[in-house]
């Protein structure tokens, strides 16, 4: 991951334009150069996070960091309007995005973006926190759809899903633990797929701001997938659906 470090130096990135997954600053640094670069930051849309300098020590890979450090992305984080828009400007099909809740591997985060764009997803929707950045690594992780794919950032998840059912979506939330099949669930009208993290599944709050709850039918003492893989089953069910006739 590409490190930017020092006050003059990110600041420099975001005075260019420079596309960045986030910022990180020492807690307790307070001065007018950090009051500036936060400044930057808001009106650039670009996260700040206020951390121990232990950790920034350990992110920049060095002390002589001054309590600024900013990592790099392959590409700026869409809004949320970018991605609404999209779908709302798409005659031929019903909108169709995923919601991430706390998907931290890049990896995991490249191949969602890469299935969800063979699928036909508008877009895919990340919280600011507990989530991965826009990295090099997911740009490669998701072969190219990460530049033809708006992944936007969100502050609130659970606000997102207040507005995206507000705007006549439906939600489905995917979790190992539902009675409900995958397959019972309707993705004909328009619908988030919201899909939980590694190993801790769906937040409550977000679990509970789903419209209907399913799962993926499994054998063997493994019941959970991997979130990237349980992604593709549920999108290509939804285009099963969309393109068969009757209704399942």
């Amino acid at each position: 991951m590409d490190k930017i470090t020092g006050i003059h130096a990110v600041r420099e990135a975001l005075e260019a334009g420079r596309a960045l997954d986030r910022i990180v600053i020492a807690r307790g640094r307070q001065d007018t150069r950090i009051e500036k670069i936060v400044q930057l930051a808001r009106e650039r849309d670009v996260p700040v996070r206020f951390e121990e300098r232990g950790q920034l020590d350990r992110l920049a890979g060095t002390p002589d960091h001054h309590g600024v450090v900013a990592l790099g992305a392959a590409r700026a984080a869409s809004t949320f309007e970018d991605v609404m828009e999209r779908a709302a400007a798409d005659t031929e099909r019903k909108g169709l995005i995923v919601l991430l809740d706390g998907v931290e591997d890049p990896h995991n985060l490249g191949a969602i973006i890469r299935t969800a764009l063979a699928a036909g997803a508008h877009g895919v929707v990340v919280p600011e926190r507990r989530a991965a950045g826009l990295t090099d690594t997911v740009a490669r992780a998701s072969a190219g759809a990460l530049a033809h794919l708006p992944v936007a950032r969100v502050t609130n998840l659970v606000r997102t899903m207040e507005e995206m059912k507000k705007a006549g979506y439906w939600l489905i939330g995917l979790d190992e633990s539902a009675e409900k099949s995958y397959t019972e669930a309707d993705y004909s009208s328009p619908v988030g797929i919201v899909l939980g993290g590694e190993g801790k599944g769906l937040h409550e709050l977000t679990r509970k701001r789903c419209d209907f709850v399913v799962s993926l039918p499994t054998t063997g003492p493994i019941r959970s997938l991997n979130v990237s893989v349980a992604a593709g089953v549920v999108l290509f069910e939804a285009i099963r659906q969309r393109r068969s006739p009757a209704k399942p």
